[in-house]
């Protein structure tokens, strides 16, 4: 079964996130197999960008609680987008939860449409945004980010545009990447990979300094009794044992 799809126009390499069933949840083999094709297309040089999308009515939900990737193998994949010698663009017309929005900042530009929403939800199943927050810190607005990092609240397009999480919001999203893209097609491959070398300097800079803590805290908060109870609960679908 193929959860990854593949297609290209003019230079514009798009992988689809096509688990819809699922949700698009970042499931070991979703992760492999998208690490799989960013790696082909990254080696491609008929491939001048990558878009970044999926099927059904959410980008991604996040960790599957059923089949979760290992710590190492999501940073893994977070840090070869980050260097992925071609620019990465989100085109977002889901819904856009907790591990699915470390996808998103791990990219270079990314739109949304307006229907689309965003949330933090690890804190309500007991865990923490841990290995996410390597490419979303450097990225985004420390001040607006607490807030939601801290309750799981939900984001519309207009405060995630303002926090940080997204380039733009709009109606029409490919109305609002046509011009994205077609300035990536103008620009000479190796300016381009130089420029975003640049951009990303600093997410590196933290993938090299807090990986492996961040990779431990995962590992052991998705270990802990909080964290049991908290995927039995959304599993169950009632409220885990600490709400008050």
């Amino acid at each position: 079964m193929t959860l990854i799809g593949r297609t290209r126009a003019r230079g514009v390499e798009t992988l689809s996130l096509d688990a819809p069933e699922r949700r698009n949840a970042l499931s070991a083999a979703l992760v492999a197999e998208l690490a799989e094709a960013l790696a082909d297309a990254g080696k491609d040089t008929g491939v001048r960008a990558v878009v970044l999308t999926h099927t059904g009515n959410t980008f991604s939900a996040g960790a599957d609680l059923r089949d979760p990737p290992a710590p190492d193998a999501l940073v893994a994949l977070l840090r070869q987008i980050v260097e992925l010698p071609r620019p990465v663009v989100a085109r977002v017309t889901g819904h856009v939860r907790a591990g699915g929005l470390g996808l998103l900042a791990a990219c270079d530009i990314a739109v949304a449409a307006h229907t689309a929403t965003f949330a933090f939800t690890e804190v309500r199943i007991g865990v923490a945004p841990a290995v996410i927050s390597l490419p979303l810190l450097p990225r985004t607005d420390p001040r607006a980010l607490a807030r939601y990092y801290l309750t799981g609240e939900r984001l519309d397009t207009t405060e995630a545009t303002r926090a940080g999480l997204l380039t733009a919001a709009a109606e029409d999203v490919d109305d609002a990447l046509a011009p994205i893209l077609d300035g990536l097609r103008r620009s000479a491959p190796e300016a381009l990979a130089e420029t975003k070398r640049l951009l990303t300097a600093r997410v590196l800079e933290t993938f090299d300094r807090d990986a492996d803590t961040l990779t431990a805290l995962s590992a052991r908060l998705f270990a802990s009794a909080h964290a049991r109870e908290g995927m039995t609960a959304f599993l169950e679908r009632r409220d885990p044992e600490w709400v008050v």
